[in-house]
């Protein structure tokens, strides 16, 4: 499950003030493209085991489905930026709706599992064309003064989507209509997106298109190089005994990364990160901050569907029905973190990473020692573990930009949401290799509850971490 976060990739240049009688109409589209792509980044961790079994794979293989489209998504979300900055955003977001689509036929007819991964991967990169386009199609049809009516909405739509995501899921795998099975998750998509790309034909505006504005062709290789090579031997390096490659290749992506960063700040103009941003110790500690946060809780969230499914015997249902209380609790956590984070200001993140930890230590006390564990034995833990990152997730991206200047929020914010992306990807490779190390060599529980406890070591970074945040969060100028 991802986290939810507004997109905010958006050129200042690019915002006006001209009220579009059909703004209502680009709204709708826009929100059926992210709950698209929110469903995307979901549903393979409840429907994940279902297609293990029908196609093949190795434990690998549940971590890759959902690894290989965040991953691919990271890589593309701030090209898909700069790509509708030069082409025009309405013309990149008929594309990536477009190509989404496609994709999500093409994964429901996959004959094979390695197909379905590089199909994954494709969806991922014409989400990431998708996406970016949407926010700032949104800031050109409304006023500036209704932008805060915008969010109010936005926001609730994508809640009851993450809420109702692990059912849904779960739903369709089970009612296997028509013999499809776990490929109704995919086609549900279609009609979903055929709908959207009409809408998007009829309503969308014109936008305005920057033909001088360059592509950094290197700095995108660069980092897509070197999360691929640390990625993929995170996921494949236990299955195949740890090899000496998966060492190598690891200390290749670290060079690569560092390559990548002296690249950028090293450029002049059309950076895929701004260089000043790179030199912002404050922004810095904020995207170790998001990397160690949303990696736990994505990895987390990918081993307690494991768990239920796999470890527990759970159905698609019942395991969708299980993450409800993690999913239940962030909803508690943001509306009661939207309340108090004028009183508590930075406190709040604090606080928040500390109910995640208590959490942690709860879900790992239930299982530690246990045969096995029900629902009702996990909802306490997820409850608090939802209930902290609601808290902390609905505020950390405006604390972390609340160090950088008014011309790079835009930049900003959209290496914020690849960062989410590029996390979730680690947190899935690196929790997933431990939950099935510790799997393959005793009970469930036991390999729930190393999976748990590991989570306290990047939870622990974030809170540490947080000290380096300004107090006060950046307040909203929609």
């Amino acid at each position: 499950m991802s986290v939810m976060t507004i997109p905010a990739t958006d050129s200042p240049a690019a915002s006006t003030t001209t009220r579009n009688p059909l703004r209502w109409f680009v709204f709708a589209v826009v929100v059926i493209a992210n709950v698209m792509d929110l469903m995307d980044s979901t549903i393979v961790n409840v429907a994940g085991p279902s297609i293990r079994t029908a196609l093949g794979g190795g434990s690998s293989t549940l971590q890759w489905l959902s690894a290989g489209y965040t991953l691919a998504f990271a890589v593309f979300l701030v090209t898909g930026a700069r790509l509708g900055d030069m082409f025009g955003r309405r013309r990149l977001f008929l594309i990536g709706s477009a190509g989404f689509t496609v994709m999500s036929a093409a994964c429901a007819a996959a004959p094979s599992i390695g197909v379905l991964i590089a199909l994954r991967c494709l969806q991922g990169a014409f989400g990431a064309m998708l996406i970016p386009q949407g926010m700032g199609m949104l800031k050109e049809s409304f006023d500036d003064d209704e932008m805060g009516k915008v969010f109010g909405v936005f926001g609730p739509l994508m809640a009851l989507s993450a809420l109702a995501a692990p059912i849904l899921a779960g739903g369709l795998v089970e009612a296997n209509l028509w013999g499809t099975g776990w490929r109704l998750v995919f086609l549900i998509n279609v009609p979903i997106g055929i709908a959207g790309f009409v809408g998007a034909v009829k309503v969308l505006p014109r936008t305005i298109t920057h033909p001088g504005t360059k592509l950094d062709t290197v700095g995108m290789l660069l980092v897509g190089g070197a999360l691929s090579a640390i990625i993929y031997p995170l996921i494949q390096g236990q299955p195949d005994g740890w090899p000496a490659w998966t060492f190598v290749l690891l200390g290749v992506g670290a060079a690569l990364l560092g390559a990548f960063v002296l690249w950028e700040r090293h450029r002049r103009g059309d950076a895929l990160i701004e260089p000043s941003l790179l030199a912002n110790k404050t922004y810095t500690s904020g995207i170790l901050v998001a990397l160690a946060f949303f990696g736990a809780f994505g990895g987390l969230i990918l081993c307690v569907s494991l768990f239920a499914q796999l470890g527990e015997g759970f159905t698609p249902v019942h395991a969708g029905l299980t993450l409800m209380a993690m999913v239940f609790g962030m909803l508690v956590g943001m509306v009661a973190g939207f309340a108090l984070v004028a009183k508590l200001r930075r406190h709040l993140l604090h606080l928040g990473m500390a109910v995640i930890a208590a959490g942690v230590v709860v879900l790992a006390l239930t299982v530690t020692g246990a045969q096995s564990a029900s629902t009702t034995d996990l909802a306490p833990g997820l409850f608090l573990i939802g209930l902290g990152a609601g808290a902390s997730v609905g505020q950390l991206f405006d604390f972390i930009i609340a160090g950088v200047s008014m011309d790079e929020v835009g930049s900003a914010s959209g290496v914020l949401e690849a960062v989410q992306q590029v996390a979730t990807s680690i947190g899935v490779a690196g929790l997933g290799t431990i939950f099935f190390s510790a799997f393959a060599h005793g009970l469930p529980t036991h390999a729930l509850a190393i999976t748990a406890w590991a989570c306290l070591g990047p939870v622990a970074l974030a809170f540490l971490l947080i000290f380096r945040l300004p107090m006060q969060a950046r307040e909203s100028t929609d």
